[in-house]
């Protein structure tokens, strides 16, 4: 990457990532190398580039989703029809430089473009390449197709969630599986990059969807290991402490409690200003025996009062509470203000556009956001003319071709 091209000297300045994925996974991983530094080109097929781009809210701006603009944020675009042999050929020239590859295709596709681990290995030694699928590189289904409310069943969740004895409903977003392999696939390129200082070489990261969500389970793993024991949904609550859940206000709002030992349920009864709650059930088993009737004195508590007030009281008992947030909420809560966790950026012709903020936040080397979504085939010229010296007519050719 050339000095003019770095518009931002993050810790992963100097790396660059050919992001050839669609939808989030693996993109979101690339945008997180992006948000710290790394030049990230996304290469979408020409033929309307990534379908991210249309899903969700639409905008003014052709293919320009608000959620096309959040996720892909800090990428250039360049378009390349990889099924072509000519593309493939285009695309080989790009991983010479590259540091990364993401990829979310199913088992298999890339080979049969003739661009599989082995071809672009032998490329560039240093290359890694980040591969997201539903069921992973292997396995008897490597080859099912597999989205994240897939994974989130498959991978044990879903049959968390949801209220005992009723239908299994979505845990948080439909999404929620993504963006947590994006994360995943991220430390998974940050470890090989690390592994390449130390030895020369690159490697292969293989994320199942559906990884991500089984990791996430605590002892659901060594507790069926042991005893065949097979945890249930739970509701607002949860079997091994109490009171821990989720609890109306006199409002008509809900807010959180977690007393997840005996000393936060001893704060909770000072602020409830209930003693003999505390002497009759100070102990955590004890509560967990009287799971109903300590729920039902902490419910009437906090439904006496608006959940403002149930909060303060909260606070000043260091009780472990928090409001059950609306996105109309986070917009009014000024700790979300203060750790800037929302930012306006400009876009031309919409104006600002509100996003989340950078995560995580780091005190010598943040993180930036530079420009949100981009258009389809804004670095063509800079990628394909400035850079690999194609000339106005050869490109003309490709693109007459349907290849950019």
């Amino acid at each position: 990457m050339s000095e003019t091209d770095k518009t931002y000297a993050g810790p992963m300045s100097g790396v660059r990532v050919l992001d050839v994925a669609t939808f989030i996974a693996a993109p979101y991983a690339a945008a997180i190398l992006g948000e710290f530094g790394a030049e990230v080109i996304k290469i979408e097929n020409p033929a309307g580039g990534d379908p991210w781009r249309r899903y969700g809210t639409p905008t003014a701006l052709a293919d320009s989703s608000l959620a096309w603009l959040t996720e892909a944020r800090n990428k250039k675009s360049v378009t390349l029809n990889l099924r072509t042999p000519a593309g493939a050929e285009l695309f080989k020239k790009l991983v010479k430089s590259a540091d990364v590859v993401c990829e979310n295709f199913r088992p298999g596709t890339l080979e049969k473009w003739g661009l599989g681990w082995d071809e672009l290995r032998a490329i560039n030694p240093g290359l890694v390449l980040m591969r997201i699928s539903g069921y992973g590189q292997t396995g008897p289904y490597k080859d099912r197709p597999g989205f994240a409310r897939i994974a989130h069943a498959f991978g044990g969740l879903t049959h968390l969630s949801g209220l005992p004895g009723e239908t299994p409903v979505t845990p948080g977003s439909t999404s929620l599986g993504d963006y947590m392999s994006g994360l995943y696939g991220a430390i998974g390129i940050l470890m090989a990059l690390r592994h390449r200082d130390v030895s020369g070489q690159g490697q292969m990261v293989d994320m199942a969807l559906y990884e991500s969500v089984f990791r996430a389970l605590d002892e659901l793993v060594p507790r069926f290991a042991r005893d065949g024991f097979v945890r249930q949904p739970e509701g607002t609550g949860t079997v091994n402490a109490c009171p821990h859940g989720h609890f109306p206000a006199g409002d008509g709002s809900y807010l959180s409690l977690a007393c997840t030992t005996d000393k936060m349920f001893q704060r909770l009864t000072r602020a409830m200003d209930r003693p003999d709650l505390w002497s009759d059930y100070g102990d955590q088993s004890t509560r967990l025996a009287a799971r109903d009737l300590v729920i039902a004195q902490v419910t009437a508590w906090t439904t006496s009062m608006p959940r403002k007030a149930v909060l303060h009281l909260c606070v000043e008992h260091e009780v472990p509470a928090g409001a059950i947030n609306s996105i109309a909420d986070i917009f009014e809560d000024p700790h979300f203000r203060a750790r800037e966790d929302m930012v306006a950026v400009p876009v031309p012709g919409l104006g600002d556009v509100m996003v989340p903020g950078v995560f995580p936040k780091l005190s010598a080397s943040p993180g930036h956001i530079e420009n949100l979504g981009p258009l389809l085939g804004n670095a063509n010229q800079a990628i394909y003319g400035d850079e690999l010296g194609l000339s106005t007519a050869e490109m003309e050719a490709l693109r007459a071709a349907g290849v950019i």
